[in-house]
């Protein structure tokens, strides 16, 4: 340590009050955390890159200071999704300082790791109340069955109105439409179930008719229509 001569000729004078950190809540416990090994906990993070048309959703599990569990999460770039493939394998092994300063390829998933750092040290987790925290593959209820994001995705134009096209129960093939011509109720494909049945060798058709659902008032529509075509 080097200090300045200024320092040097200065006589020490004893400081009073020494309480440490304030105590944060980590996996149902009270933690004065001191260095990264004392940070545990599962939350999520968002993202956004520079010129802001895309976004990444990151959701760690941390373990005594080392991500454990990863779930990558992109919408609206298509060079976001490798970026995040890149990053599913950056990240897991890292403590989570290492990972705050390690490229993880996408400004939108370096700035979900930032966010998610800021909740993380300052015991603002899922798992903050939680004893013992959560699992290695909690991150996998976020996806739900058939382990697909959930993801809303609506058009509209002023002159045509709204389309309904994901929601999060899975993709819309109709929308129901009342006499007045508004949207009372949608027919969904839960894609995810409908793969994991062809891959158990059920016959697509039959995969797709056992996957088709609907919500809402879709029966009593006066009109059905293709979103993407309609």
């Amino acid at each position: 340590m080097i200090y300045s001569q200024e320092v040097e000729h200065m006589c020490a004078v004893k400081k009073g009050p020494n309480h440490g950190p304030a105590p944060i809540p980590e996996e149902g416990k009270w933690v004065r955390a001191k260095e990264i090994k004392d940070i545990s906990g599962m939350t999520h993070g968002i993202g956004w890159c520079a010129p802001q048309q895309g976004a990444c959703k990151l959701s760690l599990n941390v373990k005594d200071g080392v991500i454990e569990e990863a779930l990558v999460e992109t919408i609206g770039c298509s060079g976001m999704t490798h970026s995040a493939a890149m990053a599913a394998e950056i990240l897991i092994g890292k403590t989570i300082l290492e990972a705050l300063n390690t490229d993880l390829v996408c400004d939108a998933i370096n700035t979900a790791m930032r966010e998610l750092f800021l909740q993380i040290v300052y015991g603002r987790t899922q798992s903050a109340f939680s004893e013992g925290g959560l699992v290695i593959g909690a991150g996998l209820e976020d996806l739900g069955k058939g382990l697909r994001s959930q993801v809303g995705t609506m058009y509209a134009t002023n002159k045509k109105g709204p389309r309904y096209l994901e929601m999060a129960e899975g993709y819309v093939t109709r929308c129901a439409l009342d006499e007045d011509g508004e949207i009372i109720g949608y027919e969904f494909v839960h894609v995810g179930k409908m793969m994991q049945w062809i891959k158990e060798g059920t016959p697509a058709d039959e995969a797709l008719k056992k996957a088709t659902g609907h919500y809402g008032r879709f029966e009593n529509a006066a009109k059905y229509i293709d979103p993407r075509k309609d």
